[in-house]
């Protein structure tokens, strides 16, 4: 007779949900992105957030010229992760972009377009360039959009905007009124292809190939000189002064030395007969193998201070300069002497001051020596360095010439050689007004995230020089003083004419300072007044964001919690708006800061073309989805370098896709669940649940307070982990048999989907602010009412406590499952068993052990997913029984269970066919089916 074979199949709870395994993330997410938009849904996450603490995150302007870059997407999506865990957290926190629409990459591609007589009419030329940023802000808005990034996009902080412009004027006139302000002539980093003076965060530092001379400076008056060093030996005296920069010699007027050195004067021949020339004695040696000499003799010696006053020739002018003493005088290389020439350099030019030295500057604005420079009138100062050294060699002042490959500091944007240049500027004086200590100790209050960011701002700060804030461009914010013709001091009323321009720019952009004819607000003073052309510093425009977007934003406020940049902004956005605010309020704008670094390759380096090595975030989207860009973003130590390629972005992929498999499963088997009716107290929950919601409680805790300490890679690397061990290695396999196969109703089913629907719910939360577009589509697939957006829920609150978990050591049992697993893949690999329901195990334990696993009884068998599960004393162990090296108290035997097969449930049961309704099934499952349920008490 044939065995007859029922379909039990519809009396099982098999799980179900419309959350679909596959992501199919670069085509849901621009759909579910035009859905919010279409409902408006920031506008009603804020509605919804009104009257809470408010969290605000100050953005860091763009720049508004190209595509975004990876680099883009990393800060981007930092700032939002930010954002909208705090939301989650209960605050209030917008998020109000900005772009930063000024200077010179924008004209320059506006020239590049329209060429260069466009700017023959500036009104249409500075229109062309709010044309141009309008369009790169459009693109670049689109792009950050795609990240997932939520803000109000719409109505951002856009620095060409004439509010800003105008409120930009209104917190310069503060800054002139609280005494910061004055004009100097001062040396200044100068970009001969921009024709103006840049700003330190402007300027970055490349190899550079110099000249590199030692010249003669001869003593006007050496027997004085040899008398202070009580010196003897033969042959004219001179000083020995070292430079890579032949070019400013037209310009020098002293010769510095330190005061405490020890200074020697030697004798030697190189090639002109005998002479003795000035060194610092620690250098001697080092400048006489530079020179080839092979024997001198040291023949006086004196600190420097000694020698001050003392007059030396100019090499190649009649002109005659004094030794001088500065601080600023190393040992590291040279002479120990320094060739001073105050217009082409900071500390030459503070050496100038001190000692009245005269400030010259040969050099016009595009690197060419003026008209009426001696010998070198008319060539361009690099150029020059080769005529300068033969005249030099022509007169007998050269000691020695080579080439050097040093440091030098270029243009961030033309990637080109600077000069120091002396010209009148306008400046934020550092100490004139208590600036620097001021801004020193605001920078002790803020939180800086890494902490080595404070002593980092601080040493910039304290040894920054006045910050020039004037450029000689078209296109930006006016520097609108007025400044007397004859004295160089402003109006009286500078501070009602600043408003008063400030009025005007509201209403005609700053077109209304161009166009201004200055007799409309000086009357008949205008005369008698010089209108400033130079435009603001752009570093100005985005520094303020704190006074035109934070201070007159009624969502924002002063200051802001939280700057998130780059960690090159220290010495750029962070010190701009920290000087500014100081400044302004003697505040600083921000109570943390943190930074970020850069992005590079698999293997560390910086992303280039050349290399191929460049990861676009515009292919990453559209391939893989914004979600495994911002799960790798999250992933990553931000503090270091930030690496990323095609092979780390796949990896990514894969953690998506195991944490979108959790979450599915939990959806699925929350099939018919109304939380509403079906949810079982804590106190009534099965042992093993109330274990999983204490994992989940114990975890929620570590990703809170690392979203409060900006440790997101630690939450990645904990709920990635609490899904693969906690929940997919264990949990979710072992309830399996009870959430499919006890009775739809039962206390047992029941008390699952309670524990899974409680860290669902958690779940969702904990990932939201990484992988927001995921977790709003398992949001609609969640059971229960809820609000319109997960970011409208705050932290969830696991019921329970660690006070109900019963006297069952999950822990010892999930080691225990994990040394029987590997038992028992064993014996599949030599198909032995199939799955580990084929199996019968007996685990031989020492007591401890053994009275946690006997506690469980017959359960011991789901909690281990075998068909029996016997405990015996440690003592009774055969010896071939199988020990694992991380359960040291525990032996294991294992084999085919010897019965049937219950087709429902697949345990092999030696009570399968005793009961002749239901002769394919196991007992307990004929309960389940035709009786009132087994009952389940820990697994």
């Amino acid at each position: 007779m044939e065995k007859r074979v029922t379909d039990y199949k519809h009396t099982l709870n098999l799980p179900e949900t419309d959350f679909p395994m596959r992501g199919n993330l670069a085509q849901r997410e621009p759909e579910m992105l035009k859905r919010w938009e279409d409902e408006g849904r920031y506008a009603k996450l804020r509605a919804h957030c009104e009257g809470r603490e408010k969290f605000i995150l100050a953005d860091g302007p763009p720049y508004a010229n190209g595509d975004i870059h990876i680099g883009h997407a990393v800060n981007k999506i930092l700032k939002d992760i930010v954002v909208k865990s705090r939301t989650i957290a209960g605050f209030d926190a917008p998020y109000v972009p900005g772009w930063d629409c000024h200077g010179l990459p924008i004209e320059h591609a506006v020239e590049k377009k329209l060429g260069k007589q466009a700017k023959q009419d500036p009104r249409a030329f500075r229109e062309a360039c709010r044309e141009f940023a309008r369009k790169q802000i459009d693109g670049q808005r689109a792009d950050f959009i795609r990240l997932g990034v939520t803000g109000d996009w719409f109505r951002p902080y856009v620095t060409m905007d004439p509010q800003y412009e105008a409120d930009e004027i209104r917190a310069f006139a503060k800054i002139i009124e609280n005494g910061h302000l004055y004009k100097g002539f001062k040396p200044v980093h100068w970009c001969m292809d921009c024709g103006s003076a840049l700003a330190e965060a402007e300027v970055e530092y490349q190899d550079k190939t110099s000249p590199a001379i030692d010249v003669r400076f001869p003593a006007v008056d050496g027997e004085t000189l040899l008398r202070r060093m009580e010196a003897a030996g033969e042959g004219p005296v001179s000083v020995a002064i070292w430079t890579t920069t032949p070019w400013t010699l037209p310009a020098n007027q002293a010769v510095a030395l330190h005061a405490e050195i020890d200074y020697a004067l030697v004798e030697f021949d190189a090639g002109q007969g005998r002479e003795r020339v000035l060194f610092a004695e620690e250098l001697v040696k080092n400048a006489m193998q530079r020179y080839g000499v092979g024997k001198f003799s040291i023949v006086g010696r004196a600190k420097g201070s000694v020698l001050e006053g003392l007059k030396l020739r100019h090499p190649f002018y009649d002109r005659e300069v004094p030794i001088v003493l500065g601080e600023h005088v190393t040992l590291e290389s040279g002479t120990g002497a320094v060739h001073t020439a105050p217009g082409h350099g900071q500390e030459d030019f503070a050496v100038g001051v001190e000692y009245k030295l005269p400030l010259e500057n040969p050099v016009g604005s595009n690197g060419v020596f003026l008209e009426g420079t001696e010998l070198f009138a008319g060539e361009h100062v690099f150029k020059a360095n080769k005529h300068i050294v033969e005249v030099l060699q022509e007169r007998g002042m050269l000691l020695h010439h080579e080439p050097l490959q040093h440091s030098y500091p270029h243009c961030w944007r033309h990637k080109t050689p600077l000069i120091f240049r002396a010209t009148p500027q306008w400046f934020i004086g550092m100490d004139q007004a208590g600036l620097r200590d001021k801004a020193r100790a605001e920078i002790r209050k803020v939180k800086w995230t890494p902490a080595w960011g404070e002593s980092r701002i601080d040493g910039m700060v304290e040894g920054r020089p006045d910050w020039c804030i004037s450029r000689q461009r078209a296109w930006g914010v006016p520097i609108p003083l007025f400044v007397h013709a004859q004295t160089g001091e402003l109006h009286p009323r500078t501070s009602e004419l600043l408003e008063e321009v400030a009025k005007r720019v509201e209403k005609d952009s700053i077109d209304a300072w161009f166009d201004l004819d200055p007799r409309e607000l000086l009357g008949n003073d205008a005369g008698e007044y010089e209108k400033v052309t130079d435009i603001l510093d752009v570093w100005v425009d985005s520094g303020l964001s704190h006074y035109c977007s934070l201070g007159k934003n009624p969502q924002l406020q002063v200051p802001a919690d939280l700057y998130l940049e780059g960690s090159d902004q220290h010495r750029g956005w962070f010190q701009s708006s920290l000087l500014t605010s100081v400044a302004i309020r003697d505040a600083a704008p921000y109570k943390g800061v943190l930074t970020h670094g850069f992005t590079v390759d698999a293997k560390g380096r910086k992303m280039s073309k050349s290399l191929g090595n460049v990861v676009a975030p515009q292919k990453v989207v559209n391939a893989m989805g914004a979600d495994v860009l911002r799960l790798w973003v999250a992933a990553t130590d931000y503090r270091g370098e930030i690496a990323v390629s095609d092979e780390i972005l796949k990896r990514m992929a894969d953690s998506y896709r195991r944490l979108r498999n959790t979450l599915r499963f939990l959806l699925a088997n929350l099939n018919g669940f109304d939380p509403a009716k079906h949810q079982v107290e804590p106190a009534n929950m099965l042992s093993l649940d109330r274990w999983a919601l204490e994992q989940a409680r114990g975890l929620q805790e570590t990703v809170k307070r690392a979203y409060e300490d900006y440790e997101f890679h630690v939450i990645y690397q904990k709920v990635h982990n609490f899904c693969v061990v906690d929940l997919g290695g264990f949990y979710l396999d072992v309830i399996k048999d009870r959430q499919y196969t006890t009775q739809a109703d039962s206390l047992a089913r029941r008390s699952c989907q309670t524990a899974l629907y409680h860290i669902a719910e958690a779940m969702l939360r904990w990932l939201a602010p990484v992988l927001s577009f995921t977790m709003e589509e398992a949001w609609e697939h969640l059971p229960g009412e809820r609000p319109l957006s997960v970011f409208m829920a705050e932290w969830y609150d696991i019921p329970g406590s660690a006070k109900d978990i019963t006297d069952i050591d999950w822990e010892a049992v999930l080691h225990v499952r994990q040394a029987v697993s590997r038992l028992l893949e064993k014996l599949r690999k030599d198909d032995v068993i199939g799955s580990s329901l084929d199996a019968e195990v007996t685990l031989y334990a020492d007591d401890g052990l053994r009275e946690k696993l006997e506690a469980l009884g017959d359960e011991l068998r789901f909690a281990l997913i075998t068909s029996y599960a016997h405990v015996k004393p440690a003592a009774e162990r055969p010896d071939e029984a199988y020990r694992d090296a991380e359960v040291a108290e525990l032996w294991v035997t294992a084999k085919r269970a010897p019965h049937e097969k219950c087709v429902r449930c697949w345990h092999r049961r030696e009570d399968v066919g005793t009961n002749h309704e239901h002769p394919e099934l196991c007992g307990r499952c004929v309960q389940n089916v035709a009786g009132d349920g087994e009952e389940r008490r820990y697994a």
